[in-house]
């Protein structure tokens, strides 16, 4: 199982991003000398850098259960709460009544081209997953299947402070829109402060001038609706590792404990 720069980092005949373009180039180009591998290569680095650039989780399965790729959102997402489990090349729901669904949705997806949004974990760590099959390619029998992992909150922590920059917020009043971004009333973002009501109300008036924004709701929109983007100290790695196999896999929590065990 790969990440998505060690997959074009790989020294088969067809680069992991390439799919159907390889073949088809004879017959478009009659020339595949070095001249355009290396240019075919460069293009697919650059689309590796894409998917890791995004910070939504995105896995590309091999089968019902071993991953073939991910990209490093959604290693940052299968952490300890997460309840999905990521053991060296294989992919594991936490809980068992969340199994049978996943290996369903994703046999449904890669076999009728089916897609599915699933709803996996309880509580606050409760998380969709869309299950989503992809064209089948050439001599392939199956869909290619992509996950695609919901966000455990409306508004990262990054994103408010670059809507901040970006609208001239003060500290204070960034502090306040990452309260409202986490749900909190007025109220409780003052008693979280330390100021009184009046304070986070002349606050919050402040901060939709700046914004343009007519409501808190709207304010909130604004900050959702940010491109997905990941924290300059999550980029790609110019000399990134390959996955370890499963027996190799790091301890991962109590949860992975139990599922070696």
């Amino acid at each position: 199982m790969l990440d998505m720069i060690d997959a074009v980092r790989m020294t088969s005949a067809e680069p992991a991003f390439s799919y159907g373009a390889a073949r088809l180039a004879p017959r478009l180009h009659g020339y595949v000398g070095p001249e355009r591998r290396s240019a075919a290569s460069l293009q697919n680095r650059r689309m590796a850098q894409l998917l890791d650039a995004i910070d939504y989780g995105m896995v590309l399965m091999a089968d019902a259960q071993r991953v073939a790729m991910v990209n490093k959102a959604a290693r940052r997402a299968m952490d300890d709460s997460h309840p999905l489990l990521l053991l060296g090349d294989e992919l594991h729901a936490r809980r068992p009544a969340d199994g049978q669904p996943l290996r369903e949705a994703v046999l449904g997806a890669a076999q009728r081209g089916l897609r599915r949004l699933l709803q996996v974990g309880e509580g606050a760590s409760r998380v969709s997953v869309a299950v989503v099959p992809l064209p089948v390619l050439d001599s392939d029998q199956a869909h290619g299947v992509a996950l695609l992992l919901g966000k455990r909150q409306v508004c990262e922590e990054l994103t408010v402070d670059w809507f901040a920059r970006a609208h001239s917020l003060t500290l204070a009043e960034t502090a306040v829109i990452r309260g409202l971004c986490a749900d909190l009333t007025p109220q409780e973002i003052a008693v979280r402060q330390g100021v009184g009501l009046a304070t986070i109300r002349t606050q919050i008036g402040s901060i939709r001038i700046k914004t343009g924004a007519g409501s808190i709701r709207a304010l909130v929109r604004q900050v959702a609706l940010l491109p997905p983007l990941v924290n300059a100290l999550y980029s790609p790695s110019p000399s990134l590792a390959m996955a370890k196999p499963l027996g190799q896999a790091p301890a991962h929590g109590a949860a992975r404990r139990a599922l070696l065990s």
